[in-house]
């Protein structure tokens, strides 16, 4: 039961795409993660995911529509929808997902983590 403190995290690594487990409670995942740059379209057919801004903004393209985040803000994506997050500059999430969460979804490919490192 040891305090986390998010800014001490973030400074342990610098890759994109590449999300940290930090925290694990009720079999979720409590994960960092730096973007930059676009990433894949991809759903995650069984799971939600919470992404909380801590630092920066980026946008989440839906096909539909188009929402953007800045720090201290909260958006959650429900199973199945499709999605792609899109950052112009680098920005830090906070992400809230079941621990069997794949981050490229249904899309696989090169940036697949399949099993992230615990920071």
């Amino acid at each position: 039961m040891d305090k986390i403190n998010l800014a001490e995290k973030l400074a342990k690594f610098s890759s994109h795409w590449s999300p940290k487990i930090i925290a694990e409670l009720n079999g979720q995942h409590v994960k960092l993660v730096k973007f930059q740059g676009p990433f894949v379209w991809h759903q995650h057919a069984q799971e939600d995911e919470l992404f909380y801004v801590v630092h920066g903004e980026f946008r989440m393209e839906f096909r539909d529509r188009t929402v953007e985040l800045h720090a201290g803000d909260l958006l959650v994506v429900p199973r199945g929808v499709e999605h792609r997050p899109v950052a112009d500059r680098e920005v830090a999430v906070l992400l809230f997902e079941p621990a069997s969460t794949v981050n490229t979804g249904s899309a696989g490919g090169d940036r697949t983590v399949a099993k992230p490192d615990w920071i």
